[in-house]
């Protein structure tokens, strides 16, 4: 569709002198990064039009107290479809979000659902006194998207593959 759209869906060439893998070792190879190090994993999809998953789930730290507490559950999904013809993945962002209200485990009080391209990064500090008894601020939460898709990317690109966002698979 042209480049500024593939450079906002996430499309990367394969590996330019690289061989292309068989698809079986490749799905190999996508299913080897489940527990290697990762906060993900990677699992067949079962249907759907996909061949694999990977999925992430956030637990947000909570904020508020009694009835007023909220907590965000998010569920980040990369579903992903080979095309053997074209030696691409045909990969789809997919977001989750729960908003649970009210004393843990509380219940949900709204739900969220977005396709497309997802980049989120957030981060939470809290000040705390050091061993110097100066304040400094010290990283409680962090979430970064990019843990999730650059392995894959990685793994797909260096496989002499091609990486493909699309909005419906």
């Amino acid at each position: 569709m042209g480049r500024l759209w593939d450079k906002y869906m996430g499309t990367l060439p394969a590996t330019s002198g690289a061989a292309a893998l068989p698809t079986t070792e490749l799905r190999a190879a996508l299913l080897g990064l489940d527990g290697a190090g990762v906060v993900f994993g990677v699992r067949e999809a079962g249907g759907g039009g996909a061949d694999l998953v990977a999925e992430w789930k956030v637990l947000e730290p909570a904020t508020g107290s009694g009835l007023g507490r909220r907590q965000v559950q998010r569920t980040f999904k990369i579903w992903m479809r080979f095309v053997p013809a074209e030696r691409e993945v045909r990969a789809m962002d997919e977001q989750w979000a729960v908003t649970l209200a009210g004393p843990a485990p509380g219940r949900a009080v709204r739900r969220e659902r977005g396709r497309g391209p997802i980049r989120s990064v957030q981060k939470q500090w809290t000040l705390e006194r050091g061993p110097d008894g100066r304040r400094r601020k010290v990283e409680t939460f962090s979430l970064d998207t990019r843990d999730m898709k650059d392995p894959l990317r990685k793994a797909v690109v260096g496989s002499g593959w091609g990486w493909r966002g699309v909005l419906k698979l």
